[in-house]
């Protein structure tokens, strides 16, 4: 058959080229498969450190005592404002009683100065002045395990895969 200068086909340029790209896309994005399991436990752990942060500001901006309270048999949290009288309210609207995604499971709380918990109804506090109780929650959801740890003098929350221990500082004076 001649040749009308028309040919059909891929060069072996074009084809380098397209395996190129295909091989950097599965590279980029098999790192990220392996966290799919682990998605209720990261939510847990955006949702709880977006709450102390939260609680943290109010707690600043209106001087009121807060409190973020772990029912650690239920799975649940809720926070709460100390009223003028003393007594404690719940928040209202999005910031009332939440239940932790999934099976997600707070397994213990330390908080520094107070010790450490895996049961029963456990408070962290948040003084109006800009501190809150030093905590560190250790999450798990099935074989997945992350550790949250609340600064004391910022209200922000670092992360970590797995169950870590730390040296926690004295309590600040207030």
């Amino acid at each position: 058959m001649p040749c009308n200068g028309l040919q059909r086909g891929f060069t072996l340029l074009e084809l380098t080229i397209v395996l190129f790209v295909i091989a950097l896309t599965v590279s980029l994005t098999l790192p990220l498969l392996g966290k799919v399991g682990d998605g209720d436990l990261h939510a847990a752990g955006r949702r709880l450190a977006g709450t102390v942060k939260y609680l943290y500001n109010e707690a600043v901006l209106e001087k009121s005592l807060y409190r973020l309270t772990f029912d650690l048999d239920h799975g649940t949290y809720r926070a709460e404002r100390q009223n003028s009288n003393g007594e404690w309210s719940e928040l209202p609207g999005r910031m009332g009683e939440r239940e932790l995604p999934g099976s997600v499971a707070i397994k213990r709380i330390s908080i520094n100065g107070r010790g450490s918990f895996t049961s029963g109804l456990v408070s962290m506090q948040i003084y109006p002045a800009g501190w809150l109780d030093e905590t560190v929650l250790y999450l798990q959801d099935g074989k997945y395990r992350q550790t949250l740890r609340v600064s004391s003098l910022t209200g922000t929350t670092e992360f970590y895969d797995g169950f870590r221990e730390f040296d926690q500082p004295a309590r600040p004076l207030g």
